[in-house]
C-alpha cells in the first residue's frame, strides 16, 4: 500500500487485484437467449401500454419485446434506437425500476415486472455488433454546432446527421460520452462500453467530433452562431454545490463526481487511493455510486449521510438496497455543520435535522463520524451561463433564435440520461424543422 503524507489514511491497493476484478465485474450481465425468451414471454403486450408512457423516450416497449419473443432481436433493437439512439447505455443505467418497470402491469399485479431494461440490453448488445442500422438522408448543406458530447448532445447530433445535416460536436473533455463515460459506476458499464457505443453512434457519418474544446475558453457562442446554421447546447452541469460547512477545503474532502470520473478512467484500480473510513454526503445516484465503489475498493466503513428521510432520497430504492447489500451504512435526517481536522480531514460533525412543512431545520443535538475521506454528492450547477443567455431555475432558460439547449443544463425535466437523450432528439427535430422551413 502507498499513501500521501497529507492523508495517511488514504491508501491504494487495499484489496488484491483479483478481488478488485471480481468487485467491478458487470453487476447485471446480459441475458442469454433462453433467459431473454422466458423474460419476453412474461409481457402481456398491452394495447395501451403504461410502460410506453413511463419511458421518457417513448420506446414502443411491447413491440420490441414481441420482436424478441419472435426471435428477431435485431428488429427489436431498431425499434429501440428509433426513439433512443443510446438505448444500450440506458439499458444499463436507466432507473427502470421507477419508470417503465414500475408502470408494468405485472408489477401492479404480482410485484414482479417484466425485465424491460435487461431485455433492452439483450437486443441492443446483439445488434450493435452488426453495425449501424440507419442511413443518412441526402445532404442538406446545413451545418449545426453541438456543444457537449454527453447523452443530449450525442442524441441531437445523431438525429441531425440522420436527416442529412453536417454536425460538429465540441467537447471540453478528452473523450465523448459525458456522464456515461465519466459519471456512472464502473460496474454498470464494463469493458469500455460507453466509448464503444459512441464509436458506433458516430459511424452513421456526418458528425465531426472535436474534443478538448471548451465553450467560453476556446470558442464563443457568438462565433458558433456566425459559423453555423444552428447551435445546440448540451453542456451539462460542470459546477458542484458546496457544503457551506467549515473545514470542507481540508485535504481528504473532494467532490464525488471527480472521484467517480477518476475511477472510470483509471487503468489500474489497485492504484486508486481510498480511505479506511469514508463518509459520503448526499442522497442521489452519485452518492450511491461513490459509496458503493469506495466499499468495493476496500474501504472498511462507508456511510452515506442524507439530510432528509430515506424516502426522500433521489436514489431509487433499488440503488439504496444495492448500497446496503455492499455494506454501506445509510444515515438520514442529518446535515454536516463542520469538517474536523488539522492538516487533513479526521471527522465530520453533523446536526440532526427535522423536515417540517416550512422547511428543513437543524436540531441542537449533534454527532461526529470519524472520516479520513469525505465525498460531497449534494448536486451540481452550471459552472457559468453562456454569453447572452438567461438563467431559469439555475439552468439555461429560453434561448434566442437558432440556439437550442437540452439535457442537465436546461431548465425543466429530470436529471436522467434517458431524459437527456429525449431532449437532444426532440431538439434535433426542432432544429431540422427550422432549417428546412420554406
Amino acid at each position: 500500500m502507498t499513501n500521501s503524507p497529507l492523508t495517511p489514511g488514504i491508501v491504494s491497493a487495499r484489496l488484491p487485484a483479483t478481488a478488485l476484478a471480481a468487485n467491478f465485474a458487470d453487476h447485471a450481465p446480459i441475458l442469454d437467449p433462453h433467459e431473454a425468451q422466458v423474460a419476453a414471454d412474461r409481457c402481456y403486450f398491452c394495447h395501451d401500454a403504461p410502460c410506453i408512457t413511463a419511458c421518457p423516450t417513448g420506446i414502443d416497449i411491447p413491440l420490441f419485446i414481441r420482436q424478441i419473443a419472435t426471435g428477431t432481436p435485431e428488429a427489436a433493437a431498431r425499434t429501440i434506437w428509433s426513439q433512443n439512439i443510446l438505448g444500450g447505455i440506458c439499458a444499463r443505467v436507466c432507473p427502470t425500476e421507477t419508470l417503465c418497470q414500475e408502470a408494468c402491469v405485472r408489477e401492479a399485479a404480482e410485484g414482479k415486472p417484466v425485465e424491460i431494461g435487461r431485455l433492452q440490453r439483450y437486443a441492443t448488445d446483439l445488434a450493435m455488433a452488426q453495425g449501424h442500422p440507419f442511413q443518412r438522408a441526402a445532404a442538406t448543406g446545413k451545418r449545426v454546432a453541438v456543444v457537449g458530447a454527453g447523452p443530449a448532445g450525442l442524441s441531437c447530433a445523431h438525429r441531425l446527421a440522420m436527416k442529412g445535416h453536417d454536425v460538429v460536436v465540441f467537447e471540453r473533455r478528452p473523450k465523448a460520452g459525458g456522464l456515461n463515460e465519466y459519471g456512472i459506476a464502473s460496474y454498470k458499464a464494463v469493458d469500455g462500453f460507453a466509448q464503444r457505443e459512441v464509436d458506433w453512434l458516430l459511424s452513421i457519418g456526418g458528425i465531426e467530433l472535436r474534443c478538448g474544446v471548451e465553450l467560453g475558453r476556446d470558442v464563443t457562442l457568438s462565433a458558433l452562431r456566425a459559423d453555423f446554421d444552428a447551435v445546440f447546447l448540451g453542456i451539462g452541469l460542470q459546477g458542484v454545490n458546496a457544503l457551506r460547512a467549515a473545514g470542507e477545503d481540508l485535504p481528504g474532502v473532494r467532490n464525488a463526481v471527480d472521484f467517480i470520473a477518476e475511477l472510470r478512467q483509471a487503468p489500474d484500480l489497485a492504484a486508486l487511493p481510498i480511505g479506511r473510513e469514508v463518509v459520503v454526503i448526499g442522497g442521489g445516484m452519485t452518492a450511491v455510486d461513490a459509496a458503493v465503489q469506495a466499499k468495493l475498493l476496500g474501504a472498511e466503513t462507508v456511510t452515506i449521510v442524507y439530510r432528509r428521510g430515506q424516502d426522500r432520497m433521489s436514489a431509487s430504492k433499488l440503488e439504496q438496497d444495492l448500497a446496503v447489500t455492499a455494506g454501506v451504512r445509510l444515515l438520514c435526517h442529518a446535515a454536516p455543520v463542520r469538517v474536523l481536522g488539522q492538516d487533513r480531514v479526521e471527522a465530520v460533525e453533523f446536526a440532526y435535522t427535522q423536515d417540517r412543512p416550512e422547511g428543513l431545520s437543524l436540531l441542537p443535538e449533534t454527532f461526529t463520524l470519524k472520516a479520513d475521506q469525505v465525498f460531497k454528492a449534494i448536486g451540481q450547477q452550471l459552472a457559468g451561463l453562456p454569453e447572452g443567455l438567461e438563467a431559469a431555475q439555475g439552468k439555461i432558460g429560453a434561448t434566442p433564435a437558432r440556439i437550442f439547449a437540452g439535457g442537465d443544463c436546461a431548465a425543466g425535466g429530470e436529471d436522467l440520461t434517458v431524459t437527456a437523450v429525449a431532449e437532444g432528439r426532440d431538439a434535433a427535430e426542432a432544429i431540422h424543422a427550422a432549417l428546412t422551413a420554406a
